[in-house]
């Protein structure tokens, strides 16, 4: 899968309005109060899903799900923090046709979670790692996970000797491990529901460079300049960097693809499969870190999954 050749199929006419009627089915879309987790949510309700907003500020949710119209519900979800994911995916019942883990943050300063991890590991990778397998038993369809271009940076590796970074703090190293983590998420989750023999897929997207309030949040001041005037001259609008997301959703792709854009260097364009970095395509790395997440966690893979019932999985 590494540097894999882009898929040959034209997707330039994909838009949102290529979305199927997806009456009856229900989503999870985490951090869908901005950006492309919001137009996801919005999308997503209007192609007729139920709409689950997991999100930590429940008052900006609730504006968030005025906006996205169509059937939608506000639950909260600080993926920060290991108890919040429990309590949101114990108070889960019946199926869960799309799980998109979209929620993240990018280059802020060094920080701790609630449980001790350091923030961007803890958050984009964990806190999906623990969510996803918790509601894996009522998954029906698949599991999207949105990565980034980020995994590529030079220097991109999972740093097992020093998850946290703590011995050398960098925001934007700690940003790429978390994000090329995403990717070995999705590898060997789907490896496991293979082997398992569960319908569901994993797939991981990334929206090229889209203008998001995600960049604001960069603790370094330079950068966080830098990436705005980025925004305003570069980057494609967060409805564009949401099409790769939705398109993973909906689209028959191959379980452990990756979708993108297909312009320049992805940073912005239609979505289409797209490569990974031979980093991000290491099936032992992906084990290794599957087995230090359950440990971090204390979450591990559901006997059974796909089977919409809380005595199909394995809970902790």
């Amino acid at each position: 899968m590494a540097d894999q050749k882009k898929d040959s199929t034209s997707t330039s006419t994909w838009t949102a309005a290529s979305l199927p009627d997806l009456s009856g089915r229900t989503a999870v879309v985490t951090g869908a109060n901005s950006g492309i987790g919001l137009v996801a949510a919005r999308e997503l309700a209007r192609a007729g899903a139920h709409v689950v907003l997991a999100v930590r500020d429940e008052g900006r949710g609730r504006a968030a799900a005025a906006q996205a119209g169509g059937s939608t519900e506000v639950r909260r979800l600080d993926l920060a923090d290991l108890a919040s994911v429990r309590d949101f995916a114990a108070a889960w019942d019946g199926p869960l046709d799309l799980l998109i883990n979209n929620a993240g943050v990018m280059m802020v300063p060094q920080q701790r979670t609630p449980d001790g991890f350091e923030l961007q590991f803890g958050t984009n990778h964990l806190g999906h790692f623990a969510l996803t397998n918790l509601l894996l038993p009522y998954v029906t369809d698949r599991v999207v996970t949105v990565a980034s271009g980020a995994h590529r940076w030079r220097g991109a590796a999972i740093h097992f000797d020093d998850l946290d970074m703590a011995a050398d703090y960098n925001p934007q190293r700690a940003y790429a491990q978390s994000k090329l983590a995403n990717l070995l998420f999705t590898l060997e989750l789907q490896r496991r529901l293979t082997e398992s023999g569960s319908p569901v897929r994993a797939v991981a997207a990334h929206p090229g460079y889209a203008a998001t309030n995600l960049q604001s949040h960069a603790g370094n001041p330079v950068m966080r300049v830098l990436m705005q005037a980025g925004n305003r001259l570069i980057a494609q609008s967060d409805r564009a960097g949401a099409l790769p997301t939705l398109y993973a959703a909906v689209e028959d792709v191959p379980g452990a693809s990756y979708v993108g854009p297909d312009g320049f260097g992805e940073f912005r364009g239609a979505p289409t499969l797209v490569g990974r970095s031979r980093a991000a395509s290491d099936p032992e790395v992906a084990r290794r870190l599957w087995a230090v997440s359950e440990e971090l966690t204390g979450v591990v893979f559901p006997v059974e999954t796909g089977a919409a019932g809380p005595s199909a999985g394995t809970r902790v």
